[in-house]
C-alpha cells in the first residue's frame, strides 16, 4: 500500500490505499477545504505535537447510526429527570479545550495539537465544526464536538467532568442530529463506551461506499 505524501494542494488520496495501520497520507495543513476533502472522502487528522500531520481512515471503522442508539434504563432515567442541561454550539471553544486536557480512562494524553485547536476552530467559525455543551447547575460538565457535513456527523472528542455527563449530551446530540437528517454519525475507531450506545464497526469499503452516495 502507498502512503502519500501531501503538499499545498487541499487534494485527497484514495484512502481505500491506506496502509495496515491505516495511514493514509502525510503533511499538507489543516486549511478549512483540505479538511472538507478529508472527511468527504472518509480520512481525519490525527497525529501528535511537533510531528508531520498524519491522515488516517482505519478498518474497520466505528459507525452509529441514529436509529440503532441505544439508551439504558438508567440514562432514561436521567433523561426523564432532565439530570442535565445541553447546548449546542454555545461554547465550543471551551468544549474543544477542554477535550485537549481532560484526561481519559482508555488515553494517555492528548491528541488535540495547538494547530488543530485553531484549525476546529475555523470550521466552526463557518459552521462546519459543532459542538455540544452538557451543563449542571450553570457549570459546563462535559462537551462534545464534530464535523457536519451534509447527513453526515463526523464525531472528534468529547471529555466529562462528572459521572453521565457526556453520555447525556451525545445521546441528546443524536436525537436532535437524526431530526436534521442526519443518518450516519462517524465514531472512528472503537471504544466500549461508544459500542453501548449502539455504535458498530464496518468495514473500511463499506464505510466509503457509505459515504460516496452522501457525496
Amino acid at each position: 500500500m502507498s502512503v502519500y505524501l501531501l503538499n499545498e494542494s487541499p487534494f485527497m488520496p484514495d484512502p481505500s490505499h491506506a496502509d495496515a495501520e491505516g495511514l493514509v497520507a502525510v503533511g499538507g495543513d489543516l486549511s478549512p477545504e483540505r479538511l472538507v476533502n478529508a472527511y468527504k472522502t472518509g480520512i481525519f487528522p490525527w497525529y501528535e505535537e511537533g510531528s508531520e500531520i498524519l491522515w488516517w481512515c482505519p478498518d474497520p471503522r466505528l459507525v452509529l447510526f441514529p436509529e440503532e442508539l441505544k439508551v439504558s434504563k438508567s440514562m432514561r432515567r436521567l433523561l426523564n429527570k432532565k439530570a442535565f442541561e445541553v447546548t449546542y454550539n454555545k461554547n465550543f471553544k471551551e468544549v474543544i479545550a477542554q477535550c485537549k486536557v481532560v484526561s481519559r480512562n482508555d488515553q494517555d494524553g492528548t491528541w488535540i495539537t495547538d494547530e488543530m485547536e485553531r484549525a476546529y476552530l475555523k470550521l466552526h467559525q463557518i459552521g462546519i465544526a459543532q459542538s455540544a455543551e452538557v451543563w449542571k447547575e450553570n457549570e459546563l460538565v462535559g462537551g462534545i464536538y464534530g464535523i457536519k457535513l451534509g447527513s453526515v456527523f463526523f464525531g472528534e472528542s468529547m471529555y466529562t467532568k462528572v459521572s453521565n455527563a457526556s453520555k447525556f449530551g451525545f445521546i441528546q446530540l443524536i436525537k436532535k442530529l437524526s431530526k436534521e437528517g442526519v443518518k450516519l454519525i462517524d465514531c472512528q475507531v472503537k471504544t466500549d463506551h461508544l459500542v453501548s450506545l449502539g455504535a458498530r464497526e464496518l468495514s473500511r469499503a463499506t464505510f466509503l461506499d457509505l459515504l460516496k452516495k452522501v457525496f
